[in-house]
């Protein structure tokens, strides 16, 4: 079972930038690495937080020095810092390394961080992230937490992810072992091999909406041999649930739909150690989207317009991929079937949103949230085929679906033959046909595209507080907030950390 609590994430666009100045010399065969800056915002899960890496600074012309290792100006760090202050984010500094994989740092290394740290929040309110590429492109990464006056101690990152036209993590053995081989798991090893199952297992997969379509995705995912799995869902079991909730029998009517699936995800999980977070908070309330903004891909689950505005903006401001699907049943005015089709797609960067997709159309949303979705009166008024009168599904098409979803992400993790991305899927049970939509830009003006990356700080709420009769789950708050104010206030009375031009460089030492 994975322990994380810290993570970088970024899209493929910002990896390729770093892998291209960073890896230049090496690529060369010089013996030389590099460094550069880069910025990031912050995205606070429940026990995770994450540095989600925006923009890269690269140095100008007399800005670092090359020795072997490198070190940067004072004049480097002052600009970089303008640019985290106006664009109200972190600083992350990154080297390069001569090995492949996952790095550790050597005493330079670690001696140019710690130093750094206090004058990158003074400036900023949040932490240094540092991080560390290896010559196959993989990234370490870690935080500099303060932890008393001028004292600094580092954090590993658990993971850093990249995400986007391709997906891929690095993960920190000691924190995120990889499984052992299991006789149970032998026919999935021979599926994709070893290394894809190392990834498999040790991603945080979540599922939003655990009905008939997300109780059958965690089931799949706990078989597969994942090892955390949070449920994200309030609703409770009712009798109209047993013709397709899997598991749900009539002694479960009034139990919590999380509670359910988690008891039956423990007695049939593969994995040696499976952890089952039951979160009985919709996505819509802050707790539920704490506890989303943990995990490293999400089953968007849902059958109303608001949670899918919720995780689109997860997709695109935290960087979280996001499969989504569902079923959709058309009924004549006799009873008798007009149709039905089901379908799923992935959201994240590199990829069209949700809403750009027609998914949820945002005045739904408002409907929702007004409470008129919920008023019988309102409903009756719709007509006969509207998009939220219907809800007619039976357990065969919810486990069609399920199986659509669960290859997308399949797809995504796999790859196989170098292909991540199958397009938005739609079946039509009538015609037996499939239809493949490869669009893969959002349209012109798209409010999630423009604020890709922003993280906590996306800027319009999507969510509301938890509900009073609900007792609350305990957020995590992130640390350097009792530290931030001290910080604004110092630099208010005039004081600007690094900004003595006597100050020393930082340089990074060869790789440890």
């Amino acid at each position: 079972m994975s322990s994380v609590n810290y993570s970088v994430v970024m899209t493929t666009e910002v990896a390729a930038a770093l892998r291209r100045h960073l890896l230049q010399h090496i690529r060369k065969g010089q013996r030389q690495e590099d460094l550069c800056f880069a910025l990031w915002k912050p995205s606070t899960g429940r026990t995770r937080t994450t540095a989600v890496l925006t923009e890269v600074v690269l140095p100008a012309a007399n800005e670092t020095r090359l020795h072997g290792g490198a070190s940067f100006l004072p004049s480097y760090l002052d600009r970089v810092a303008e640019a985290a202050m106006s664009r109200n984010a972190g600083i992350a500094l990154l080297h390069s390394h001569f090995t492949p994989g996952w790095q550790g740092m050597s005493g330079e290394d670690i001696d140019t961080e710690r130093s750094t740290a206090p004058s990158i929040l003074g400036e900023t309110g949040l932490p240094l992230v540092g991080l560390t590429m290896g010559t196959d492109g993989a990234l370490s990464g870690r935080f500099w937490t303060r932890v008393g006056r001028r004292e600094y101690e580092r954090r590993w990152c658990g993971t850093v992810r990249v995400v986007g036209d391709g997906f891929g993590v690095t993960f920190m053995d000691e924190l995120a072992p990889k499984p052992r081989f299991k006789e149970e798991l032998k026919r999935t090893y021979s599926a994709w091999g070893e290394e894809k199952q190392h990834t498999l297992a040790r991603l945080h997969c979540g599922v939003v909406g655990v009905g008939s379509v997300g109780a059958i995705i965690a089931e799949s995912l706990a078989r597969m041999g994942v090892e955390t799995i949070s449920l994200i869902d309030f609703d409770k079991v009712k009798k109209l649930n047993l013709d397709r909730l899997l598991h749900a029998s009539v002694d479960d009517i009034g139990r919590f739909k999380v509670e359910l699936v988690k008891e039956h995800l423990s007695k049939h999980a593969t994995a040696d150690s499976v952890d089952v977070r039951p979160e009985r908070m919709a996505v819509t309330r802050e707790s539920g989207l704490r506890a989303a903004l943990d995990c490293d891909v999400l089953f968007s689950c849902v059958d109303r317009p608001w949670p899918r505005q919720v995780l689109n903006m997860v997709a695109f401001a935290h960087q979280i991929p996001v499969v989504d699907g569902g079923v959709h049943v058309r009924v004549k005015p006799d009873g008798s079937m007009r149709g039905a089709r089901w379908g799923a797609h992935g959201a994240m960067p590199g990829r069209a949103c949700l809403e750009c997709l027609g998914q949820f159309d945002p005045a739904n949303v408002t409907l929702e949230k007004q409470g008129l979705l919920d008023d019988p009166t309102y409903i009756e008024r719709l007509p006969e085929d509207h998009v939220l009168r219907r809800n007619e599904n039976v357990f065969g098409f919810a486990l069609s679906a399920s199986g659509m979803m669960l290859c997308q992400f399949l797809n995504m993790v796999v790859q196989p033959v170098g292909i991540g991305d199958p397009g938005v899927q739609t079946y039509h049970f009538a015609t037996g046909m499939m239809d493949t939509d490869l669009r893969s830009a959002c349209t012109a003006g798209c409010l999630f595209h423009e604020h890709m990356g922003a993280g906590d700080r996306f800027p319009f709420p999507v969510v509301d507080a938890d509900e009073t009769n609900v007792e609350p789950s305990t957020g995590q708050v992130p640390w350097w907030t009792k530290w931030s104010r001290l910080a604004k206030n110092w630099l208010w009375l005039g004081g600007r950390v690094g900004s003595d031009p006597g100050r020393s460089s930082g340089r990074t030492g060869r790789g440890a």
